[in-house]
């Protein structure tokens, strides 16, 4: 027994999905922006909860960073790297990166690895891993204003 079956309508559904698909990558860029935003955001705070404890050599053991190290950190900017933007996938990192240089008891040494070396710690420096806690705290509501995002710029596009 054959059985016939007739579906209108699917030229604008069809239409829609192509309209999605031309834009994904502007919406992912867009949801990107913000989420790195909050993101970084997290990372700066929490360069506000390290530990320190005035500057010391250590011969054993290890010791807290000093205010000083603390200091550079703090002013340092947290950036969103430039997105890699791959058919329909938007990459970017947030971090320390680029930051720069800073004068550290009379030596110039990359923020980066004054970054690192407090967030991993170090033979001689604690591990105070800063980063990594304010990107597991701001992973949720980076996610959900990604998401929230996504679902504005499609529904307007939807409506044109």
């Amino acid at each position: 027994m054959a059985i016939q079956m007739k579906v209108e309508g699917l030229e604008g559904l069809s239409e829609q999905l192509a309209q999605l698909g031309e834009s994904a990558q502007g919406v992912a860029a867009s949801a990107l922006y913000d989420g790195a935003g909050i993101m970084a955001d997290a990372i700066h705070k929490g360069a506000g909860t390290i530990r320190t404890e005035p500057f010391h050599y250590t011969v054993f053991g290890t010791r807290l960073p000093s205010p000083e190290e603390k200091a550079i950190v703090e002013q340092a900017g947290v950036g969103i790297a430039k997105f890699d933007k791959n058919g329909a996938e938007v990459n970017t990192s947030v971090g320390y990166r680029n930051a720069g240089y800073a004068d550290l008891n009379g030596k110039r040494k990359p923020i980066p690895q004054i970054v690192n070396a407090i967030n991993s710690g170090t033979s001689f420096l604690q591990k105070q891993p800063f980063v990594r806690k304010a990107a597991n705290d701001a992973a949720k509501p980076a996610g959900e204003a990604m998401t929230k995002v996504i679902e504005q710029k499609f529904e307007e596009i939807l409506k044109k």
